[in-house]
Parts: structure tokens; sequence; C-alpha cells
């Protein structure tokens, strides 16, 4: 079958088109001709050998997609062949075909197609699993987002928004302000020319926040942990700055606030009848409308190097996706 393969952990440089051994789906998994996959920084950043988990080379990037299930292992009872699905994997998306647990997965609604369908469950559920289960976000509480206009900043934005938060926007430049305002940001601040820290401090009369969800890291999440609220929650979720931060641990102990990580992939492999449960949730808000996944660009499956470059370069808006058939 035809796939991008990554032949050694040396990023974009190291992609190449070309043929892989169709994947076999075990008792718990199902197989999926896959139509449309999206492109994340976690794709991204596990072909530089920088993600926690490093497969064997060469291996089939893509963590994200979505497509008609051919078959299913003899333990699936959630889906048969035929059914539209969105997937997720640790890798294996970036081709005509891929294999993911049935836990993994969750059916597309008939209004919504592929393209969209193929960007719900990373960003998404990552967003669903900070806010509800980890932040435990409640309506009126102020919570802000860095990354706001990524694949999962964006998300955060929108289901922040849904849960009644008021939500708080930090984007990179002025171009990205739009697509957080569209996603339910009630202000935006361009940390790239503005002074986060002050702006915050006015725009909650120098209460600070009650929620921070990080996806950049670096020195952003140190403004963060010195703009809480007492008994607020910071929750980091990615790096794309490139950098790990490091908190003086004074500053949660002063104003009583926790330090909460999100790994949504763990989550998912550990508890997969809750993250079943919610990835069926999400999917049905998608078909409602009521959250509105944002694709900025499609490209063929053979570009993938091109949609990743995108992704490194954080110059995508929601998410980059590949049409596979």
């Amino acid at each position: 079958m035809r796939a991008i393969l990554c032949d050694r952990f040396e990023g974009i440089g190291a992609l190449r088109m070309g043929e892989a051994a169709e994947p076999t789906p075990a008792d718990d998994e199902v197989l999926i001709d896959v139509h449309a996959a999206s492109v994340s920084y976690m794709d991204y950043l596990m072909t530089t050998g920088g993600y926690q988990l490093r497969p064997a080379l060469p291996y089939v990037p893509g963590t994200d997609a979505a497509g008609v299930v051919a078959s299913v292992g003899d333990r699936v009872e959630r889906f048969r062949p035929g059914d539209r699905v969105a997937c997720g994997n640790w890798f294996g998306g970036f081709a005509e075909r891929m294999v993911a647990k049935a836990s993994k997965s969750a059916r597309i609604p008939g209004n919504v197609d592929f393209l969209v369908g193929s960007t719900v469950l990373h960003a998404y559920l990552t967003a669903w699993y900070a806010l509800v289960d980890r932040a435990r976000l409640a309506p009126g509480e102020t919570v802000l987002i860095t990354g706001a206009a990524g694949g999962v900043g964006l998300a955060c934005v929108e289901v922040a928004h849904l849960l009644g938060g008021r939500v708080i926007a930090a984007v990179g430049s002025a171009a990205k302000a739009k697509a957080a305002r569209d996603g339910g940001a009630e202000h935006v601040i361009d940390y790239s020319c503005e002074d986060m820290r002050e702006r915050v401090r006015a725009l909650t009369n120098g209460q600070g926040i009650d929620v921070g969800v990080d996806n950049v890291g670096g020195p952003l999440f140190l403004t963060l942990a010195r703009l809480m609220r007492w008994n607020g929650r910071l929750i980091p979720i990615g790096f794309a700055g490139g950098e790990i931060p490091s908190v003086p641990m004074n500053l949660p102990l002063l104003k009583n606030y926790s330090i909460v990580g999100v790994f949504a992939g763990a989550w998912m492999t550990n508890f997969p009848a809750e993250a079943a449960e919610a990835a069926d949730k999400v999917m049905a808000l998608v078909g409602e409308g009521k959250l509105r996944p944002r694709v900025d660009r499609v490209l063929p499956l053979e570009q993938a190097a091109e949609a990743m470059r995108a992704v490194a370069e954080r110059s995508v808006q929601g998410r980059m996706v590949l049409k596979v058939r």
C-alpha cells in the first residue's frame, strides 16, 4: 500500500513516499481504509526523535485519520465493516490503510466529511480531557490558552467556550487572532508584541486566571505560573516552542494552585472505556455544530513533508489535512 515512510529520526528530510506492508488488526483493533489524515505537532516531533515514543524504523507517521472500516478484530463489537470512523494511533495514519484500537475510534456523523473527521480525536479529545477531566473548568471561570490558533489550542478555545469559560486566547501573531475569536475567545493577546502579564492583569482586574492551558512551553509557561489565581489549575499540554520549562515551586505554594499534567494518549491507553465515551461525545458535538474543527489546508498524501513543515513552523491555524483517497 502507498504510505509515507520515515527512515531515520531526522525530521522532515527523512520522509519519503513508498510502499508499506498492509497492517493486520489485533483482536481489539479495527482496520481502516484511510480517506484523510490530519497532521499534528506530535507527528513532526516523533520524526525528529524528540517524542516520548520512538517506533521501530522505518515507520509510517500519522496519529489521526478518518475513513471506512475494512475489517475488525475478533473482540470488537462497537464497529463493523462499512462504518465511517475517525481513529487514532501513535503512528500509521499517513497510509492507505491503518489499524487502531476500537476504543480509540469513533463513528463520524453523517453530516461530517472525512477531512473534518480526521481532525477531531487528537485535538478535541486532548482539549476535552484537559478542561473537563483535569481542570474541571466551571462556568464563569477565566481560562487562558497559549498557542490558541494551533490544532490543540483552537480545540481548547472551543471546548472552554462551550463549557461556559471566559476565554483569553494567546497567539504568536496578529494573523492568528481571528481564528481564536471565531472559536469563542472573548479576548486575544498577541504575545509577539504585547506584554501578556500586564494585559492579563488588566483583563482580570488584577485577579489572574483560574485555568492556564499551555501548548507552547518555555518562558510563556513561567508567565502563566505568575498569573494564576488562588486554587487555580495550570495545565501543561505541549512544548511547541521547543523548550521544556521549569517552575519555581514557591509560586504554586503561595496561591495553593495545582500544576496538572495532560497526556491524552496515555489516558486513552490506560482508560479505554472512559476515552471511548468521551470520543463519542466529542464527535456528536461536532455533528451538532457545537464544535467546529478548522481545516487550514488540504494537501495530497504525497505532500506530507510540506504539511509537516508548516506545522513545525507554527504557521497553521487549526489543522493541516492530507487527502489519501
